[in-house]
């Protein structure tokens, strides 16, 4: 369940991406996978080209088991947290780094 609709993280930032209507630039960055999130993806981060966090997010969750994990992550985009904002109203800026942060337990 994403923004209190029973849809896929997939799905819903496609939709709000396709709704915008304007043409923006790619920008290139580096995601950054921890804890479980790396371990889903497979690998410690990578290079991207998106114009949101909300079409990033849709180019790395194409995998089911990579979008069950991104479904309870927080990103930090350039160490800003992206809180509760829509991903696909986050504009990202050339040389980004997104950082996506599964729960941690602690004490």
């Amino acid at each position: 369940m994403l923004y209190g609709r029973n849809v896929t993280v997939t799905e819903s930032y496609r939709r709000v991406a396709g709704n915008r209507g304007e043409r923006r630039v790619m920008a290139r960055g580096t995601i950054r996978y921890w804890a479980a999130a790396k371990d889903a993806v497979g690998v410690p981060e990578e290079a991207f080209d998106a114009e949101t966090l909300g079409d990033l997010l849709a180019q790395v969750s194409r995998d089911p088991a990579v979008e069950r994990v991104l479904r309870r992550c927080s990103f930090l985009v350039d160490g800003a947290p992206a809180g509760t904002r829509d991903p696909a109203a986050i504009d990202l800026p050339e040389g980004a780094v997104v950082e996506v942060l599964p729960p941690f337990a602690g004490g």
